[in-house]
């Protein structure tokens, strides 16, 4: 039971770790390059708008939205949200990260299976979330394992939502960097921070995956431990 724990406690941590220097990272990258300006002087709305109109979307709308890195591109509605920085924004950080939303949508013009996929997954997701940890509580309390196992299972779709995330995520990011090189939105010498910005934001889905992976197998621990007490 103490050997459980203890893989438990260290798998926490770890994934704790990890998360926390991808949020450094991303917030470190994000505030140097939002004070770097782009030398064509444009605002990530005007650069979002450009590649939309580029890829034959214009039906789908630039808006500007609350919060710090709120950003992203609402399928249902056809909208890129943009947060106050980015869409007003005339820096490398506010181009990468509207080029980035852009992505998103041009992947929904084109019918990219994965995002397919992720949206799929998004009922399950919200039921999972609702609902697994709860059944894993119910078991562990009333020792029925057998619901503790239903929860576990549960939380596997979130596991397959962030799975599925990542290479999404990953595909937008390319189709960022090369909207902005092609409708030349920046130079030759910005697009090393670019690429590093969107890095940076890929990474973050990198940690929440692993960290996922790390809560699951703590689960799984704690249940095998106390069946076996």
């Amino acid at each position: 039971m103490y050997t459980y724990d203890l893989i438990g406690y260290i798998l926490i941590f770890g994934a704790f770790l990890v998360t926390l220097i991808a949020d450094i990272l991303l917030q470190s990258r994000y505030r140097k390059y939002k004070k770097i300006k782009v030398a064509k002087d444009i605002t990530g709305a005007e650069v979002a708008r450009q590649i939309l109109k580029s890829n034959g979307l214009d039906n789908v709308y630039v808006v500007e939205t609350k919060g710090q890195l709120t950003d992203h591109y609402d399928p249902t509605q056809k909208v890129v949200r943009l947060s106050t920085d980015i869409y007003n924004g005339r820096s490398i950080a506010a181009v990468s990260v509207a080029a980035h939303e852009c992505g998103h949508a041009v992947q929904d013009k084109e019918g990219y299976t994965l995002l397919r996929i992720r949206a799929a997954l998004v009922p399950f997701v919200n039921f999972s979330t609702r609902f697994g940890y709860v059944a894993i509580l119910i078991g562990l309390i009333f020792q029925t394992f057998n619901i503790a196992w239903i929860g576990v299972g549960l939380l596997i779709f979130i596991l397959l939502f962030q799975l599925v995330t990542l290479p999404v995520e990953i595909d937008a990011s390319d189709r960022a960097k090369k909207f902005l090189v092609k409708e030349q939105l920046i130079s030759n010498k910005e697009k090393e921070g670019a690429s590093k910005m969107l890095t940076a934001a890929a990474l973050t889905y990198v940690a929440a995956l692993l960290s996922s992976i790390a809560e699951i197998l703590r689960l799984v621990l704690i249940i095998i431990g106390n069946d076996r007490d």
